[in-house]
């Protein structure tokens, strides 16, 4: 009878390294020093910014706080805030603040409804779509100065004007000879003002409705459409709900860029003839008035609103990402 033993494994060798010493953890004193470490490259273009910014504005708000004409320097004293109470109680900022509201509505509405006509047109495919994207976009790209000079020599001149010699035209066809010509910006001055601000401003709402188009979820575009429903239902409960972000998002950054424009209603019309908004009525009461005080007022007033304004663009483009995030 034989028995068999098993024999036991040799035991293993000793590890020659030393033991792993676990690192101690991170202390708060080395996480803020890794944050600044972070952030110290950025420091440049953020003093850079404050320095360009924000440094006018707190000198401006402190120019309002006086009394200050430049006509006599030395009569300068100390107003607290009666240059703010003249900003709301003058009548003519009071007229001005009632243009550029008008402006600002009207510019905005018909910008975001012709955006959102010429979105739905891109939208679809076509021949020559990216030749017709491109000369769509040409007016945002000019500078407001030029496209104001383009309408107000090119378009209005009531001689050689294009939009009078249209007018001559049409009239012809109907057998009258030698029509009046219209003095587009004497009879209509607000109108041609916003008539360009419309053309220049529209390709921006088209651009932000289209890719909010080119966004929508296709799955549910294709079950509506095999459940029955027509081109209008599909806009009126699918598209225009999922566009309503980038709807708000176009009014908000147009109403913060149309409220602060100063180029079409200087070049334009000179802020006569009842065009004269807060950006130009401003310009008006610090370098023709030489009212320092009350121009740096009203330019803190505007400045206020259009930060409340871009407060909410914030919040809609927030929300907007976050959307996106979620659905990715």
């Amino acid at each position: 009878m034989s028995t068999s033993v098993s024999a036991a494994p040799p035991p293993a060798p000793p590890d020659p390294s030393p033991p792993a010493k676990s690192r101690p953890p991170a202390g708060p004193r080395s996480g803020r020093a890794r944050a600044w470490a972070t952030r110290a490259p950025l420091l440049p273009a953020l003093i850079f910014l404050i320095a360009v910014t924000q440094l006018p504005f707190v000198a401006t708000l402190f120019i309002s706080l006086f009394d200050w004409n430049s006509l006599n320097p030395d009569a300068r004293s100390f107003s607290g805030l009666s240059n703010y109470g003249s900003v709301f109680s003058d009548a003519d900022l009071r007229d001005s603040v009632f243009t550029t509201m008008l402006l600002t509505a009207t510019v905005v509405i018909a910008s975001v409804v012709l955006g959102l006509l010429l979105a739905l047109l891109l939208d679809r495919e076509f021949r020559g779509r990216g030749f017709v994207r491109t000369l769509l976009i040409t007016p945002f790209l000019l500078v407001p100065v030029s496209a104001a000079l383009l309408w107000k020599h090119v378009l209005y001149n009531p001689e050689y004007g294009l939009l009078n010699g249209g007018w001559a035209w049409f009239t012809g066809l109907f057998g009258v000879e030698n029509p009046s010509q219209p003095d587009w910006i004497s009879d209509m001055p607000l109108l041609a003002v916003e008539a360009s601000l419309v053309w220049q401003w529209t390709p921006f709402m088209m651009l932000i409705l289209l890719a909010g188009l080119q966004s929508r979820p296709i799955d549910m575009m294709e079950a509506a459409r095999l459940d029955g429903a027509n081109a209008w239902q599909m806009f009126a409960f699918l598209t225009l709900p999922h566009l309503r972000r980038y709807l708000e998002l176009g009014v908000l950054l147009g109403s913060i860029y149309i409220v602060q424009n100063f180029d079409a209603v200087f070049t334009i019309t000179a802020g006569g003839l009842g065009t004269a908004n807060l950006p130009y009525t401003i310009y008006q009461t610090f370098y023709q008035a030489h009212e320092y005080g009350l121009a740096s007022a009203a330019g803190v007033v505007v400045v206020i609103g259009t930060i409340v304004i871009a407060t909410f663009a914030l919040r809609v483009v927030s929300s907007l990402f976050s959307e996106e995030a979620k659905r990715a």
